[in-house]
């Protein structure tokens, strides 16, 4: 439990200064793919090296992508990393962007972090003692700083979390969430096809790997990805949906999404319970 505690304070410390960044006029820049990049996503990205780094497991990261198959394919563990999910939500300025941090092993994702910094709000999950969401995350991890407290640990972190799901009210609206800087036609029509099979149908819009976290805490009942992803985009948010009971399904296949295949493009999928 040593790894994933250290993941958090390494998702928490980045997403702070993610936060520093983006309350100031920051520039943006595009990479070969010409997908934007920023200060905050170099940064955040060092930061969780950091902590990293000294377990001896490799990296995987959306920054530090060209590492070629032949190198990475017999990896049993690795971290997969995506320091700012959602830079397109950054640079829009509306909150919805996410630290992503997540172990797998033999392709399926152990545990995970997802930290939202705008809400200073955490997701975390583990195979063994399941998915938790923590508010107020900075000053939890941060406590033992000001007081005589003992140094804050997993376990302090748990007993101040709620474990997922979250119990949704009865009766409510079928609800569907799906990408705000993403849609796209197969997503209108599927919306469209839930409505005839669904008294009352609600669709949220959101950003990154917050969509994962919106079904495993209760809020949404599915969501549907019919576009490009990366494996950095959905490992995270993966661990925290299955350890809440929620399936993260290849929609051809109907299996769980794998990691750290050769082409590193995800398929579409389903997340739903």
């Amino acid at each position: 439990m040593k790894r994933l505690f250290i993941s958090i304070q390494a998702a928490v410390d980045a997403g702070k200064t993610i936060l520093d960044i983006y309350h100031t006029d920051f520039t943006v820049s595009l990479k070969d793919d010409n997908s934007p990049l920023t200060l905050a996503d170099q940064r955040a990205h060092k930061i969780i090296v950091r902590y990293l780094k000294p377990l001896d497991i490799p990296i995987l990261s959306e920054e530090g992508r060209n590492i070629r198959f032949c190198e990475r394919k017999d990896w049993e563990q690795l971290w997969i990393v995506d320091p700012l999910d959602g830079t397109r939500e950054f640079i829009n300025r509306n909150g919805e962007f996410t630290v992503n941090i997540a172990l797998t092993e033999n392709g399926k994702p152990l545990s995970g972090v997802v930290y939202l910094p705008v809400k200073n709000r955490l997701y975390f999950a583990d195979h063994r003692i399941g998915a938790y969401r923590l508010e107020n995350a900075i000053t939890i991890l941060r406590r033992q700083k000001k007081t005589n407290d003992p140094p804050i640990d997993l376990k302090n972190i748990i007993d101040k979390s709620n474990k997922l799901p979250v119990h949704a009210p009865e009766n409510k609206a079928f609800t569907i969430v799906g990408s705000r800087s993403h849609p796209s036609p197969e997503l209108d029509a599927f919306v469209e096809k839930m409505r005839r099979e669904h008294d009352t149908v609600k669709f949220i819009s959101a950003g990154s790997s917050l969509k994962f976290c919106l079904v495993a805490e209760g809020r949404a009942d599915i969501y549907p990805r019919f576009g490009p992803t990366m494996e950095w985009d959905t490992a995270a948010g993966q661990a925290i949906a299955e350890n809440a009971g929620i399936r993260v399904l290849d929609y051809q296949t109907g299996l769980p999404l794998l990691y750290n295949k050769e082409n590193l493009l995800n398929p579409w999928f389903m997340v739903k319970p």
